[in-house]
């Protein structure tokens, strides 16, 4: 009988044992497969891609259509380079555009210029929640004159925004993302030949910088439209508290990339701006073309 009970013991003991280490087990694996899920892409990831667009129409003397010769040409990079922990994350995005094009019988004209930049720095909170904290720089490379008077309005630097806060961003992927900053400032700055006359870009008369403090809105969602046709949007909103904060500044940017193959695509890029201390409507830009597109 005491042999009975001290198998039985020794059966139960065996069985126990088993289980914990079976849990154990569990528990390790399941650690193991968080912990790879979340050291995902961890590190740098970097990418982009490089365009340039070419448009030409020609017609001769003889053609009874109407029509007017020209050539244009668009160059245009959309670069990421971003790093990531377990705990932060920093997204980088630069943007540059230039296009020409020239029409018979007229001076060459610009027909694409933007330089942009933008920093996003987070820190894990909860979900997908981080306490985060941007920067975003825009101006453009080469002069704008006015189409009616011939004039010089613009050039490089002339102007540029700066833009910096602090905030709290969600992040459900690499694809979309939703960053707001309630306590942000805006640097405006034009040089003072812009100003000699009158305001210009918000900034005003006889000044070379105008400063803002607001909240801004920064949002990006890029998907597959269809199968080799990719849709990015990115919105960025921003109300002054210091002067008229219901007149919200708009601007709005989408890019459309429809793949032929490797090196072959059609590109639509679209921008709408309403910025009511630039002027008092939507500013529209349109680029369309068929060219080389490059990833790297």
């Amino acid at each position: 009988m005491k042999k009975l009970i001290l198998l039985f013991a020794l059966a139960c003991f065996s069985v126990t044992i088993a289980q914990k280490t079976e849990g154990e087990l569990i528990k390790v694996t399941s650690d193991a497969e968080t912990k790879a899920k979340d050291t995902t892409n961890i590190g740098w990831k970097r990418g982009g891609n490089f365009t340039f667009l070419f448009n030409q129409s020609a017609f001769n003397n003889e053609w009874l259509g109407g029509g007017t010769s020209s050539v244009a040409g668009n160059l245009g990079i959309n670069y990421d380079f971003n790093y990531k922990t377990t705990r932060t994350i920093w997204d980088n995005k630069i943007i540059a555009a230039y296009g020409l094009t020239k029409q018979k019988d007229k001076e060459m004209s610009k027909t694409d210029d933007r330089l942009e930049f933008t920093s996003l720095y987070g820190t894990k909170a909860s979900g997908y929640w981080f306490y985060s904290g941007f920067l975003n720089f825009k101006t453009q490379m080469d002069s704008g004159f006015d189409v009616k008077t011939n004039t010089r309005i613009s050039h490089f630097f002339s102007p540029a925004y700066l833009q910096v806060g602090p905030g709290m961003l969600w992040k459900k992927s690499e694809l979309l993302k939703v960053n707001i900053a309630p306590a942000t400032s805006r640097l405006i700055y034009v040089h003072k030949h812009f100003t000699e006359f009158g305001p210009s870009f918000g900034v005003e008369q006889g000044k070379n910088t105008r400063f803002e403090f607001g909240a801004a809105l920064n949002a990006y969602y890029k998907f597959t439209l269809f199968e080799n046709v990719t849709m990015e949007n990115i919105l960025n909103l921003y109300s002054n508290y210091l002067d008229i904060p219901q007149n919200v500044d708009v601007d709005y940017q989408m890019n459309v990339v429809m793949k032929i193959n490797k090196f072959m695509s059609a590109n639509i890029a679209f921008q709408a701006i309403y910025d009511d201390n630039s002027i008092k409507a939507v500013q529209v830009r349109e680029v369309f073309g068929l060219g080389i597109n490059y990833g790297f």
